[in-house]
């Protein structure tokens, strides 16, 4: 294989500048035509070719707020990526692992993301909508009721339940 460092140096900083500025098509440009990306939530979903990621980066773009790179590690043909951002008010911070192909572009992205109410909150939206694009209304309005009451759960234990679990917080001031 031919040494792509700069190449895929290169392409990460055009990546990176595409997302944070929610550029679908600056972003599109930076991938392989076969480019696969890996779902966090799921390994039944996966997004294969640059068509049906512009699709997902589309909608991906509206649904995740103000996307700010903060690390970023790796060399040759191997990066990773890692944001701040917000889905529906929420903090949300995802990992980019990157493979990348001969020519330099964007071959496979494996996403992996926390907190789970951020991802909850991304599948009720980011899954229902490109069902509805792909017009399977049906399947969106699916998505949607099967996700809602998992998010409503995550998102109540987040806020209610997992701060009692912390080390000391069942003690009382002394």
């Amino acid at each position: 294989m031919p040494d792509t460092s700069d190449s895929a140096a290169t392409t990460v900083a055009r990546w990176r500048a595409a997302a944070e500025s929610g550029d679908v098509d600056a972003a599109v440009a930076c991938l392989s035509p076969d480019v696969v990306l890996s779902s966090p939530l799921t390994d039944q979903f996966r997004l294969e070719g640059s068509g049906q990621l512009r699709d997902f980066l589309a909608e991906a773009f509206i649904a995740i707020e103000g996307i700010r790179f903060h690390t970023q590690t790796g060399q040759d043909d191997t990066y990773a990526l890692v944001y701040r951002a917000r889905v529906a008010g929420q903090p949300f911070e995802e990992a980019q692992l990157l493979g990348f192909d001969d020519e330099a572009r964007i071959a496979e992205i494996t996403l992996f993301g926390r907190p789970m109410p951020a991802l909850t909150a991304l599948m009720t939206t980011l899954g229902p909508k490109l069902a509805r694009k792909e017009g399977r209304r049906g399947l969106a309005t699916l998505l949607r009721a099967s996700a809602a009451p998992i998010h409503a759960m995550v998102t109540f234990g987040d806020r209610s339940v997992v701060p009692r679990t912390r080390p000391g917080a069942g003690q009382r001031a002394r």
